[in-house]
């Protein structure tokens, strides 16, 4: 169980649950927000992401997709990857196996329903698995994804400049960076912050000729 816990900061402790935190052979970068879709988040982060032609995956959470459909559907038309979060924001410690199942299965479907497309990544609230989670997880067909960069833009006094330099730091190809495009689940407005930490973000990767790539 304290390896599912450590598993989004301890490179070890992925590994031997066999989590990846970063993608091989890409010459990119690739960026992920989590918590969306959100009424001003979502819309801000993808207007940044057109106008520096990137492309970045959304794990999305099922109920806020049920309340905006139509943005998770402009996330897939913007040549975007769209992932699975979870249906309803909770720890998976905190749940039975039939419940996570249960989860998953109405996250995935609500996707489809919006996008017309079927997940097939993931990565839960908070990135901890539980032990059944992990299993209902790969037993529904769907590849877990961590991070190994992240901004701590959830965070209610951080900056811009800070989420931006969190994210960048010792940055490399095959790196997947840890951003949030929505508020529904952290400090208010902290949604403002990771639009304006982007622009910063995306103009450092061009500097290091990194691109924005998706996984496979």
């Amino acid at each position: 169980m304290i390896r599912h816990v450590l598993a989004p900061v301890l490179p070890p402790a992925a590994h031997a649950l066999e989590l990846a935190r970063t993608v091989h052979g890409v010459d990119g970068v690739v960026l992920t927000f989590d918590d969306g879709p959100h009424p001003e988040g979502t819309p801000a982060v993808l207007e940044v992401l057109a106008a520096a032609d990137a492309r970045a995956m959304f794990f999305v959470v099922g109920e806020q997709v049920q309340r905006r459909p139509g943005l998770a559907a402009e996330i897939v038309d913007q040549g975007h990857v769209i992932a699975l979060h979870a249906f309803r924001h909770q720890l998976q410690l905190r749940l039975g196996a039939r419940e996570v199942e249960a989860d998953i299965a109405r996250g995935a479907a609500t996707i489809y329903e919006a996008t017309g497309v079927e997940p097939h990544w993931h990565r839960p609230p908070y990135g901890i698995y539980s032990p059944v989670g992990l299993r209902a997880t790969r037993a529904a067909g769907l590849k877990p994804l961590l991070w190994s960069k992240w901004g701590k833009d959830w965070r209610k006094f951080t900056t811009p400049a800070r989420i931006a330099a969190r994210s960048t730091r010792g940055l490399s190809a095959g790196d997947v960076v840890l951003l949030h495009d929505a508020d529904h689940y952290s400090s208010r407005g902290s949604h403002r912050r990771t639009a304006a930490a982007l622009e910063t973000i995306v103009t450092q990767l061009q500097a290091q000729e990194l691109d924005t790539v998706l996984p496979v």
